[in-house]
């Protein structure tokens, strides 16, 4: 390893499922050993997303039913234990699946010609079994000095950007692409994108115009003009109903009660893929709604092969632009948390490390 690397680090862990009590700050975290095929990485930045806060408290047990933000800040005291990919979640654990950061050495089988590489890592580790490990969730992820992951899944990146703004990009980004990727959103169609201010939705609407299609954004009012700026066509109040069926595609990250608006606003033939339910994991669905018009829908949550390094060249040639709105450093996690559930930002919120 290399001699700049300390035995000890700076990092958060989690403790258990609930409230910000549950977040530990601290300063005597051993250094992570990347191991056979591995890179270890110094990280400059990471990206807070849904899924840190769903973790912490516990909204993706089965048992739990509420919103994300109806149990936000105390966690749910129904939940079974279960992380994101549904096996049992092992604490204390780092949790952030947005890291930027240098490569300063490497495991056995990786050439030493990685260490000094910018990096990106992949949100979604694939096994060798098959089988999906998210970063941050069944091993450690990016809330710390330093961390490892699989030298495949850590991408090499060049570019102009800051380090905190390519730290914006990994998860929701990636699964943006991957929803649009999944549905297979083509130039000339109409797509309706949800939650458009957020880290996905606001990815999702420059993904969709990038591929050429004429995209359209349920967002609240006050942001209105954000969500014009980075891309859509037309802006909607996510509170109005929806008239019509002429899209093509939606891009849902949002869920809840108004789900069967969603359904309803496709037309025939058309596709809803989705990565989130933050109003709602629980929905109402109309089966004739599905069969009598010929949709289809996408559950989008591992990355498809080859999105990830899709996403990598869109950003080096500028394809899509970050949309960092704040940073926090570390170890003031808990109000970058507070801040991201009030849910009045556009784009992402970063914690410099």
């Amino acid at each position: 390893m290399a001699d700049e690397v300390p035995a000890e680090m700076r990092g958060v862990i989690l403790t258990g499922f609930g409230g910000f009590d549950k977040l530990e700050y601290r300063i005597d975290l051993p250094t992570p050993t990347p191991g056979p095929g591995e890179v270890l990485i110094r990280v400059s930045a990471a990206g807070v997303n849904n899924t840190d806060i769903n973790t912490r408290i516990g909204w993706y047990s089965p048992a739990v039913e509420g919103s994300t933000s109806s149990g936000s800040a105390e966690g749910f005291s129904e939940a079974q234990g279960e992380g994101w990919s549904g096996a049992q979640f092992s604490f204390p654990r780092i949790q952030g699946i947005d890291a930027a950061g240098e490569i300063v050495a490497v495991g056995e089988g990786v050439s030493e010609t990685r260490i000094g590489q910018r990096v990106l890592v992949e949100p979604a580790l694939r096994r060798a079994d098959g089988g999906v490990d998210f970063f941050g969730s069944e091993c450690d992820g990016a809330f710390a000095e330093y961390t490892k992951a699989p030298s495949a899944h850590a991408h090499a990146i060049e570019s102009p950007l800051s380090d905190t703004e390519l730290a914006s990009f990994p998860c929701a980004y990636s699964t943006a692409e991957n929803l649009l990727h999944r549905s297979g959103v083509k130039a000339g169609e109409r797509v309706l994108v949800t939650g458009a201010s957020g880290g996905v939705g606001s990815a999702a609407v420059q993904l969709a115009r990038r591929r050429g299609a004429f995209v359209s954004a349920l967002a609240g009012s006050s942001k209105h003009r954000a969500v014009a700026d980075i891309g859509a066509d037309e802006v909607l109040d996510r509170h109005a109903p929806l008239e019509g069926d002429h899209f093509d595609a939606v891009i849902d990250v949002v869920g809840g009660p108004g789900f069967g608006g969603l359904l309803g606003a496709l037309r025939p033939g058309g596709r809803y893929a989705c990565s989130g339910a933050i109003a709602g994991p629980v929905v109402e669905l109309d089966l004739r709604t599905l069969y009598l018009k010929d949709l289809t829908l996408f559950g989008c949550t591992a990355l498809d092969a080859g999105v990830f390094a899709q996403l990598v060249g869109h950003i080096e040639r500028g394809e899509v632009r970050p949309l960092v709105c704040a940073t926090y450093p570390l170890e003031k996690i808990e109000a970058a948390q507070r801040v991201f559930m009030e849910k009045r930002h556009v784009g992402k919120i970063v914690l410099t490390i």
